[in-house]
């Protein structure tokens, strides 16, 4: 019988983390960006670590004397061992030069240590035999990211380092392969300009419109327009099937009506048409998740494994507000939209790629005389404008507007007729702007203003 071993742990790495301090107070600060009190394996390294943190967040000197004082008032001195201990460590560790290297052991260890207990915990998932496979396995990866993400903390950095790694990624962007690196391809030229060549790794943009206005319209045509130009499009689509997304997709790219579609009422030259159009979508990277109720974890867990698998280049959420929080006790949505909200974004950064949500705006739009949306419109706004990189609105006139009454108040300008402007309200890092947009209700599509003004003229 083999007998139980002990968790990996280094006592000599962590009582010289603690000698080092105690030699010199100064090198605390060169560790602390990754080194926690917890990642102590032995309990009386670890209480004096607390006490060095304790001490230093109050800007008070860190030496024997203070340290033995800030222990016996939290009744550890004598658990140390006294006074005695703290010299043997200072007697131990002849300088305090390689500090980071025995913090880096600690750290390593504790990782193992962690490893071990999150491998009990994924076994306990497995054992207790859910029928949902895929709860399961996010469960299972939202585990080991806590331990990646804990372990991943930054320090500053200098800027040589920052800009010797633009000139890095600026070489590679324009190299054989540039395309992970790239901005995403939004396919409406305007679009794109504003938003600096397209949607931009790492950012949150958020797409927001009243209900019926064609959000998720537009944002399926972004996906299809992304996957069109080599770009691997993730769809979270918590409101719509993936069939009522099919005939959309289908719709848009046969050039055919969609109620009709739904009814059948097709001729032979459309039936064609839409042959062709599955053969085309069907080569196209995109992929759809219509689960209707999904937290943020789950999301989040199916994302990273769509890019391990496929690489993940734009992933789409339709819509914001039907996301359920981690399950943990929230006073109110406010709070567990920003939760999510905060959690987007470091999907969006963890991946590298664009997110773009869609959202619903609150009705305080409607009871305005004018009803151009604004940022104060987004329902549980605060966090969301905080959070998001890109703010977007759908507005149209002819929504809220008739003909007659238009032409009452405008004789001398044509009636808004299915246009479109896409307001950027927020840009973090360029321009906020206006795109106009033509809607096709039909055929479930937007086009650019300037393409469909064109093919009228031709026509």
């Amino acid at each position: 019988m083999y007998a139980e071993r002990l968790p990996p742990h280094d006592l000599n790495a962590e009582e010289s983390v603690i000698g080092s301090i105690l030699i010199d107070d100064e090198s605390l600060p060169r560790i602390t960006s990754f080194l926690k009190p917890t990642d102590f394996y032995s309990e009386k390294p670890r209480w004096c670590f607390d006490a060095f943190l304790s001490l230093f967040n109050r800007s008070e000197a860190i030496n024997q004397v203070t340290v033995a004082h800030e222990l016996s008032l939290n009744d550890r001195l004598e658990g140390v061992g006294g006074a005695s201990y703290l010299s043997q460590l200072v007697l131990t560790v002849p300088t305090s030069v390689h500090i980071e290297h025995y913090a880096r052991i600690v750290q390593r260890d504790s990782i193992m240590r962690q490893l071990i207990r999150v491998s009990g915990d994924i076994a306990t998932i497995g054992y207790e035999g859910a029928a949902d496979t895929d709860s399961a396995l996010s469960k299972a990866e939202q585990l080991l990211f806590r331990i990646r993400s804990g372990g991943g903390a930054r320090d500053f950095t200098h800027i040589r380092e920052v800009l010797d790694d633009y000139m890095e990624d600026s070489a590679a962007i324009n190299g054989p392969d540039a395309r992970h690196l790239a901005p995403v391809l939004s396919g409406f030229p305007d679009i794109d300009k504003l938003l600096g060549g397209g949607l931009q790794r790492s950012d949150v943009v958020i797409l927001a419109a009243r209900p019926s206005l064609g959000k998720s319209t537009l944002a399926f045509n972004l996906a299809r327009n992304a996957a069109g130009n080599g770009s691997t499009v993730g769809i979270f689509s918590l409101e719509m099937s993936r069939e009522q997304i099919g005939v959309r997709l289908l719709s848009s790219e046969a050039n055919v009506d969609s109620y009709r579609i739904r009814l059948g009422l097709i001729s032979e030259a459309e039936e064609r048409s839409l042959l062709d159009a599955i053969g085309t979508l069907s080569e196209t990277p995109i992929f759809i998740d219509d689960t209707p109720i999904q937290t943020i974890v789950e999301m989040r867990g199916k994302a990273r494994r769509l890019q391990a698998e496929r690489g993940l280049d734009l992933l789409i959420v339709d819509y914001l507000q039907l996301i359920s929080g981690t399950g943990g006790r929230m006073d109110n949505r406010v709070q567990e939209m920003g939760e999510i909200s905060r959690s987007l974004k470091g999907l969006a950064r963890d991946l590298d790629i664009p997110i773009l949500a869609c959202s619903q705006l609150s009705r305080a739009i409607e009871q305005r005389p004018s009803h151009r949306p604004m940022l104060s419109d987004l329902r549980e706004s605060g966090s969301i404008e905080q959070d998001a990189d890109v703010v977007a609105f759908i507005h149209r006139e002819d929504v809220y507007i008739t003909r007659e009454e238009w032409e009452k108040k405008n004789p001398h300008s044509p009636y808004p007729q299915n246009i479109a402007e896409l307001i950027i309200s927020k840009h973090r890092n360029g321009p906020v702007g206006t795109v106009p947009l033509f809607f096709r209700n039909d055929l479930v599509r937007f086009e650019s203003l300037e393409s469909t003004s064109r093919s009228a003229e031709l026509v």
